[in-house]
């Protein structure tokens, strides 16, 4: 029995071969010598793959994998067509260096020890590192006094070990986040405002100010000096730039994710380790000092509620969803006026990182990097009907809401890299209380900038050393495996490893690190070249006009998330895509497990 199904799972994978090779007639050519490198240039679009209609998405459940066309074998370039085919599955591994590898006082320090552990990495196939570039740090000693000089050793240095950079603008403070290690404040200058105004930090509904970040509700209050938050980060990246211009120049800076939140991430603070949160506590809003509370009164007013508060029923950060009246079965959240709330609390959130990319794609515009956005991966209560744990960070996701797809359409006018969390994750090693949904989160996350053709990246969110939880990132990184036939159907745009350590560095740990970068190489030795990798760099362009709200509210309909197949380290040659997504379903059915590799 066994050998007549896998016979016909051959003859299935045949006729789908050519049938998709009679339906689709690929247009693109290659280009020998230099030329190549224009062409890529030029047609980067259309060779990332086929772009997903969005009228299709929005009326259809999804129940294949969008396909990636392959470039013709050109007579000039036969010989390098397998190694230019396999290096489509390549994903780019980076590494993150330590929170203070930059002291507090704008030192880098032990940078022999740094070199030789810099050196490892690269000679382990590790692709580059990322940094955080401390406003707290840099801009320290008053405004528009800045100081780079640490930071310029530090790039020089990565620059020396044949590394790329992606750089994190941090505009948070350092400490009071799980995993914070070193505590780097805010400017003092920036805290000495907050003295006499402590509405510019976020507040939850006791009048607990957070002093992590700045809240977005003063995003355009000019009252540092004259100047605003988004004055303020701007002028740090502009000075930035021209600071740093030769390793733009060079392409050792390759992404820049500007910092949009709490541990740079684009939510509220809603949960913090100094404040007393505890895991899986479900945090609490943070939208309750008065810029906030202003702008909520006059949307009240607006939609004909003036008589609408902020909540002050949902709790404080370590209660349980149903202890709550605002998410238990059948609150608040449910109702009239906390769908009101719950958008527009989420809705501020949309525009706060819309405003601030704009600014950032003006001040990098022409520089050959991209833009990137971290998303928290808040998996806990995610298998509850209300996801508290989510709403109050500011995702607005339910089980018939998509709180993510709005924002990946929102950076998709950015041509903004969609960077989250967790990927290292699996629901059985979270707490049961926790009703953690990690995997879940993971897909849909992923789905949802695939959706709205992003580049997805992502990372671990707590240190790991072992294998189960470099399986799952691999998993993740490309959800159906390695393909033969070119880039895979779906693939992470890169990965990057939570963080470099003595630990890490321990023999037995750098060696199992080692074959997990191979192996997110798709077996293959380090490339120093994207652009064989399908990786193009080209000057950043403008940004895209600006999504009205009710468009980007349209991806809040939920979509089934792409399939995630069980084993995907493994060669997929003919049957990739949707053909092997058909084949698969179909042996599923009838209850035989056939391995791929047959």
């Amino acid at each position: 029995m066994e050998d007549l199904v896998c016979a016909a799972h051959r003859n299935m994978a045949t006729r789908m071969t050519i049938q998709f090779q009679e339906r689709y007639n690929f247009q693109h050519e290659r280009m020998s010598g230099e030329a190549i490198r224009v062409k890529r240039a030029r047609k980067q679009r259309a060779m990332c793959g086929f772009k997903l209609d969005r009228d299709h998405v929005k009326k259809q459940p999804r129940l294949a994998l969008p396909l990636n066309a392959s470039a013709p074998k050109s007579k000039v370039q036969i010989h390098t067509i397998p190694e230019d085919t396999m290096l489509a599955n390549y994903i780019p591994v980076f590494v993150m260096l330590p929170l203070g590898v930059v002291t507090k006082e704008n030192v880098l320090e032990d940078i022999v020890r740094l070199k030789n552990q810099l050196m490892a990495l690269h000679a382990a196939g590790v692709d580059g590192v990322m940094v955080d570039v401390w406003w707290g740090i840099v801009e320290s000693k008053g405004p528009r006094q800045y100081d780079w000089s640490a930071y310029r050793t530090l790039f020089q240095l990565v620059q020396k070990c044949k590394l790329k950079l992606q750089v994190i603008m941090s505009f948070h403070q350092c400490g009071g986040n799980v995993g914070d290690s070193v505590s780097i404040s805010l400017p003092k200058w920036v805290l000495k405002v907050g003295k006499t105004n402590p509405d510019i930090f976020y507040t939850n509904y006791k009048g607990i100010r957070n002093k992590e970040c700045l809240s977005l509700g003063v995003d355009n209050q000019p009252l540092f000096h004259g100047r605003s938050p988004i004055e303020l980060y701007t002028d740090y990246m502009r000075s930035f730039r021209d600071n740093m211009q030769d390793f733009l120049e060079s392409q050792l800076i390759i992404d820049i994710e500007v910092g949009l939140g709490p541990a740079g991430e684009l939510r509220y603070p809603s949960y913090s380790q100094n404040l007393g949160w505890v895991f899986p506590g479900i945090g609490e809003f943070q939208c309750y000092d008065k810029y906030l509370k202003a702008d909520f009164k006059e949307a009240a007013a607006k939609v004909g509620h003036p008589e609408w508060k902020l909540p002050d029923n949902a709790g404080i950060s370590n209660d349980k969803p149903e202890s709550t009246e605002f998410f238990k079965p059948g609150g608040t959240y449910q109702t009239e006026k906390g769908n009101f709330f719950l958008t527009w609390y989420s809705n501020k959130l949309l525009t706060h990182g819309d405003d601030i990319l704009d600014e950032a794609n003006n001040v990098f515009l022409g520089c050959k990097v991209k833009l990137a956005v971290k998303v928290a991966g808040i998996h806990w209560w995610y298998k509850t009907e209300s996801h508290a744990a989510e709403l109050t960070a500011g995702y607005y996701n339910l089980h018939h809401r998509d709180g993510y797809r709005p924002i990946a359409r929102m950076l998709s006018r950015h041509n903004a890299i969609l960077n989250f969390t967790c990927l290292e994750m699996r629901n059985y090693e979270q707490p049961v209380e926790a009703q953690s949904g990690a995997e879940e989160l993971v897909r849909q996350v992923l789905s949802c900038g695939w959706t709205e053709n992003l580049k997805v990246a992502g990372e671990n969110a707590l240190a790991r050393y072992d294998r189960e939880a470099y399986d799952q990132i691999l998993r993740n990184a490309r959800p159906n495996g390695i393909s033969k036939l070119g880039r895979p159907s779906l693939k992470m745009y890169g990965v990057t490893y939570l963080r470099l350590s003595d630990d890490l560095m321990k023999q037995e740990n750098f060696e199992i690190f080692t074959a997990f970068v191979r192996k997110m190489h798709a077996n293959l030795d380090y490339c120093p070249d994207p652009e064989r990798y399908y990786h193009f760099t080209e000057p950043m362009k403008q940004s895209e006009p600006r999504i009205p709200v009710e468009t980007l509210l349209e991806a809040t309909t939920p979509l089934q998330p792409y399939p995630w197949l069980k084993e995907t380290d493994v060669i997929h040659s003919v049957l990739t895509g949707f053909f092997y997504y058909i084949v698969t379903t179909v042996l599923r059915i009838l209850r035989i497990k056939v391995k791929t590799g047959k």
